[in-house]
């Protein structure tokens, strides 16, 4: 019994000892080139000692050995910006790298840079160095100064007094920015602002926001979050909150990628040549509020572009309200919704009466109606909807009939050939060939004589911001 059990121990030591005989693996020198999941890593914009979020790229040896790599390394060293880790150790210099045959590694990459101006190039290289010649893998990034507006317990994130902002910092927002009572903010060309997740900002009663683009340097206010695939994400900060009896001045402005864009309240406004895309519900909000807009891009809302609540006074003028969407199916994406009601905090019911002006417009999307309405009997719901495309479905739907007297020289359910309506193009031109072209009111078109890019629309002008 002895023997046979010693037998047994010797047969299983000698498996083990064979087995790890297997792992001495010999490693050789590349005799081929290595192949890489991506040759740039594009950290996109980051700012002043910020970390970037982490990057990955894969190393694959296509060879049918164990190879050592001899060396990978940031060109730039340790005076490099970036950091990487390679195969789970962090540095920036690293010798005899061991890579099975027709396996993999990863390499991670991050950025958190010294901003020297208001904006800069960070690159720098991944070198491989091997027998079979040298490789690199670019980094790259754009940097940014910033200025940081924290709310804390101890700091409520108030402006107190007329401010203006510049475009030689990005802002970043982090909780909420308060503009005190009849307060200013102004904000010039080219000025970045950046809300952190469940951030925005609050314009309070008699406060003033005056958002002053230029064509080709628009004021851009989104997430902070700079990946590209975050430009067609929803709910990145919450959204610019307009108490009541304030007043919003938008001119050239890009605003995406909240919760609610302009959450409203009896607020004056006055938007023009701007985009408001990409809210979980709404890219305006109005509750009993006067809103004048032309030349408005809008698109990829989950309710409606457009809310319209308790009445108020509202145009839009050569404005393309469109609501497409690869992420949000399951919503109504309107492009105008408009109600005498509106439910306040305490869940009462408020009413207030409509005056409600659409010229020279595109009001489309792909659902089977782009505009409802819901009067309520007794209050006045006074609408005018002269030279537009619409997205029509049926009375019942859209809560109007298309061939009243109110709606003049209007098309319905022609497709009005957008360039590209999905946001990650957002190019909502209409092809030559569109229906859109020609058809609008000249003396409308008199009132907003140049489009969103400034091209002259006095003569056949089309629906629509742009000619």
């Amino acid at each position: 019994m002895k023997f046979k059990l010693l037998l047994a121990f010797s047969f299983w030591m000698l498996l083990v000892t064979l087995s790890c005989n297997r792992d001495d693996i010999t490693f050789d020198s590349p005799s081929q080139s290595l192949s890489f999941s991506k040759d740039t890593v594009f950290c996109d914009t980051v700012y002043h000692q910020i970390r970037s979020e982490t990057y990955a790229v894969k190393v694959y040896n296509n060879e049918d050995k164990d190879v050592m790599i001899p060396r990978i390394h940031l060109e730039k060293g340790a005076a490099s910006l970036y950091k990487i880790n390679v195969d789970g150790k962090p540095g920036y210099d690293f010798q005899n790298v061991p890579l099975r045959k027709k396996d993999s590694l990863y390499i991670f990459v991050e950025i958190a840079p010294e901003a020297s101006g208001p904006e800069a190039i960070a690159e720098d290289k991944i070198i491989f160095t091997s027998p079979a010649g040298q490789q690199h893998v670019t980094l790259f990034s754009v940097v940014q100064d910033a200025e940081f507006f924290i709310e804390t317990p101890t700091n409520p994130n108030v402006i107190t007094n007329h401010t203006t902002w510049t475009n030689n910092k990005a802002k970043i927002i982090y909780g909420n920015l308060t503009i005190n009572p009849n307060v200013t903010l102004d904000i010039q060309p080219g000025t970045k602002v950046y809300f952190h997740k469940n951030s925005g900002m609050k314009v309070s009663s008699g406060a003033s926001l005056n958002i002053n683009g230029a064509l080709n340097n628009e004021v851009v206010l989104r997430g902070d979050r700079n990946d590209p695939k975050y430009d067609t994400i929803p709910k990145n900060w919450n959204s610019i909150k307009m108490e009541a009896n304030s007043t919003l001045n938008m001119n050239y402005a890009r605003l995406f990628g909240g919760t609610r864009g302009f959450d409203m309240k009896q607020t004056n406004a006055t938007i023009t040549n701007s985009f408001i895309h990409t809210f979980f519900e709404f890219g305006i909000y109005a509750v009993n509020s006067t809103v004048n807009a032309s030349n408005l891009v809008m698109n990829n809302c989950g309710e409606s572009c457009i809310g319209i609540f308790k009445g108020g006074n509202h145009s839009y003028v050569h404005s393309t309200i469109a609501n497409y969407s690869e992420t949000m199916n399951s919503f109504n994406r309107l492009s105008l919704f408009a109600t005498n009601e509106w439910k306040n905090e305490s869940g009462q019911t408020e009413l207030g009466a409509l005056h409600l002006n659409m010229q020279n417009s595109i009001f489309y999307s792909d659902r089977d109606n782009a505009v409802n309405f819901e009067p309520t009997p007794s209050q006045l719901f006074n609408f005018t909807i002269q030279n537009c495309l619409l997205k029509y479905s049926n009375t019942s739907d859209a809560g109007f009939q298309f061939d009243v007297a109110d709606v003049i020289q209007s098309f319905k359910n022609e497709d009005p050939q957008f360039v590209n309506y999905f946001a990650a193009h957002l190019n909502l031109r209409v092809k030559a060939t569109s229906p859109a072209r020609n058809k609008g009111n000249v003396t409308v078109a008199g009132t907003v004589p140049f489009d969103i890019v400034n091209v002259s629309r006095t003569s056949n002008p089309t629906l629509g911001a742009y000619q």
